[in-house]
């Protein structure tokens, strides 16, 4: 830049578009480049990554995702086919081809119209077919690699280039190759096609023996361990149905051991060790394993430290190997009449495992947290790299919605990092991951100081993500996990509760306020108990006629003790703040006199007091509405609350003491030397 106008005004683009796309074709022209470094192109491709804008609401032009395919597609996929033993082009990292697969996902899924949809599954066919058709074994590799990325990323476009005439026959051919680089290639085509059922039903008729051949057969660890993972992935076919086992009793837990000791094996090169626990994604459907790995803490804290290094490809099979072990991912529990019905029609039920059982769950959430799965995944949410996707982010939040699930274990959680790391999983995150880290952090702050457990700033970035829990798309325990964790948040400061109003939380807590569901009405109207403090809050219910506060009157008189004293107290607060308010309370219903004078009888001291401070304040507010309470029943009741605490310290019969001296004061009623008389009429 010009000094002359560095810092100025002149220096701002309004327009920046030309300048960012010159960017885009430079980064685009380095990707194929042999002169760029392995960590110079993968940074070029995290660039790109990041500026492919996403279509949504407020970015519903996806122009640049589709100048970026018109000028850079080929290049990008040179780099997905590159084999690097091979190839004396662009020189490649571990995580190079992730990266590319997560660029192509992206662009793929900014597509708007099944026309451009169809044009890059094209552009993809033609460059994949171009090269298989030439001659030379390398060229064939550089279309099988090439696959290989496209199933990892855009998998619809991958299937398709897979199903190529000769495509399968010569990935197939290939792992029959003498040559270890070949064997490699074709047999990570040949993973990476198993991912999709039509695929695995294919591999598992035709490639099972294969790969059990390399596996048992092959004299380098390279290619047995992705034979493995092969296998691993046909053998999890059945998902977490307990009786859907693709393979005899006890193979999965063989397969399980040969992963953890590979995994342990820190001879062996980083690249075959993450192959390791992309067996263990895949296996830990199986409950039996999943107990073998959290029992091994050896094998926990090898995969927490792959977790922890510069290999960012590893990132998905950890978080997945985790959400396995925990049981954090999403189980529809069938209707009990449509099981039966298909129990009937002799078709297939899902089973569970008996290791799948809520008491088996949390003995190895138990072990995960003193193994250090914390700071395993505090340090994953930290990774400026595209390999952590967004599912995998989803994935790290299931995980810790699981382990903040018991009450003893989030100060921990928290103590290790957890909480700063959920932050950024609630704003940037799938729509469900933003859900499960938004619980998680509520979980965290009902029962946790938010003060502590949320420091400094970080208090206020909570408030959104809570917020965004009360959707009625969200479940009641969500939504009323968020209303006590705002309740918490509101109870703090003046500026918090003006952080919650500013996010537009009070229509939907006044909504919340109306839920049949007993647990969170009362947590409503507990959270709007200490919002009333704020003056914008108390002003809405003075605008608002007697609808708000007929509402708060009858749940004084409601049976549920929470609510009630929830009511209560938001009732007393707002007549000591706005004795205009006082006034109106006659006309929100007939029995409002016989709601306040059962709260001055209850049982329950806290429900007592609330009410004495009530009738207090309006006693203060009007001399009218004194006469009208010490007309009644409520003189009696409160001569008994100030005679009975006498000489104690009770807050309640100080309160009912300075009601019957505040009726004194009014004249209406006179002191006597053996109690209380009223001014006029007959004596009580």
């Amino acid at each position: 830049m010009k000094r002359e106008i560095r810092g100025k005004d002149e220096a701002i683009l309004p327009e920046p578009s030309k300048e960012l796309r010159s960017m885009l074709r430079h980064l685009l022209e380095m990707m194929p480049a042999p002169n760029v470094s392995g960590p110079g192109r993968d940074s070029a491709i995290n660039l790109l990554v990041k500026q492919v804008p996403r279509k949504s609401l407020k970015n519903p032009d996806n122009s640049l995702a589709l100048w970026v395919i018109d000028q850079g597609l080929k290049k990008i996929l040179q780099v997905a086919g590159t084999v690097a033993e091979l190839s004396e082009g662009p020189s490649l990292t571990e995580n190079t081809h992730m990266s590319c697969s997560v660029l192509l996902s992206k662009l793929y899924d900014d597509l708007k119209s099944d026309k451009e949809r169809e044009n890059f599954n094209k552009l993809c066919e033609d460059y994949v077919q171009e090269h298989f058709r030439r001659p030379g074994l390398d060229a064939k590799l550089h279309a099988i690699q090439t696959v290989s990325v496209l199933l990892q990323g855009p998998s619809d476009v991958g299937n398709v280039t897979l199903e190529m005439s000769g495509m399968m026959d010569a990935v197939i051919s290939l792992c029959g190759s003498e040559d270890v680089t070949h064997q490699q290639v074709a047999v990570e085509a040949l993973i990476h096609a198993a991912g999709k059922a039509k695929r695995a039903s294919f591999i598992t008729a035709n490639g099972v023996a294969l790969l059990k051949d390399l596996y048992k057969k092959s004299e380098n660890d390279r290619i047995r361990v992705r034979a493995l993972v092969g296998l691993c992935k046909l053998g999890s076919a059945g998902g977490t149905d307990f009786s859907m086992k693709q393979f005899a009793e006890g193979s999965t837990l063989k397969l399980a051991k040969q992963c953890r000791k590979w995994l342990c094996n820190e001879s062996l090169p980083p690249t075959s060790r993450r192959w390791s626990v992309e067996g263990l994604a895949y296996l830990t459907f199986d409950a039996d394993v999943k107990e073998d790995l959290v029992e091994d803490k050896s094998a926990l804290l090898a995969m927490f430290d792959l977790a922890k290094s510069e290999d960012k490809t590893v990132l998905f099979a950890v978080g997945s190997t985790l959400v396995n072990c925990t049981n954090s991912y999403d189980v529809e529990k069938p209707d009990p009449q449509m099981v039966e019905l298909a129990k009937y029609a002799k078709q297939h039920v899902p089973e569970e495992h008996p290791k799948d059982s809520p008491s088996f769950v949390e003995k190895r959430l138990v072990k995960l947290l003193e193994a250090g799965v914390v700071s395993a995944l505090v340090c994953m949410v930290k990774q400026e790299s595209p390999a952590l996707t967004e599912a995998c982010r989803e994935f790290i939040a299931r995980v810790f919605l699981a382990l903040v699930e018991r009450q003893e274990d989030r100060g921990a959680v928290v103590a290790q990092g957890g909480g700063k790391a959920l932050i950024p999983l609630a704003t940037d995150n799938t729509n469900v991951g933003k859900v499960k880290a938004a619980q998680a952090l509520a979980k965290i702050a009902i029962t946790s100081n938010p003060e502590i457990a949320f420091p400094g700033e970080r208090i206020y970035e909570v408030v959104r993500p809570f917020v965004n829990l009360l959707k009625l798309e969200c479940t009641l325990l969500q939504n009323f996990e968020a209303l006590m964790a705002l309740t918490n948040l509101a109870g703090i400061s003046e500026r918090l509760r003006q952080k919650i109003i500013k996010e537009k939380a009070l229509p939907k807590i006044e909504g919340y306020m109306f839920e049949e569901n007993e647990l969170v009405r009362a947590a409503a109207t507990e959270c709007m108990c200490n919002l009333v403090l704020t003056a914008e809050v108390q002003k809405l219910f003075l605008a608002s006629g007697n609808d708000r506060l007929k509402l708060l009157v009858l749940y004084c008189g409601e049976e549920d003790e929470r609510l009630r004293k929830a009511a209560a107290g938001t009732l007393a607060m707002l007549t000591a703040e706005q004795p205009e308010l006082c006034t109106r309370i006659p006309g929100t219903t007939t029995h409002w006199l016989e709601i306040f004078q059962a709260l001055l009888l209850s049982e329950i001291s806290d429900l007592r007091h609330r009410g004495v401070v009530i009738v207090q304040n309006i006693m203060q507010a009007e001399k009218g509405l004194a006469e009208t309470l010490m007309e009644s029943e409520a003189l009696e009741i409160l001569t008994v609350l100030a005679k009975g605490g006498e000489g104690t310290g009770d807050p309640v019969a100080k309160v009912a003491q300075n009601c019957l001296d505040k009726a004194l004061e009014y004249g209406i009623i006179r002191s006597r030397e053996d109690g209380l008389e009223k001014s006029k009429g007959t004596e009580p």
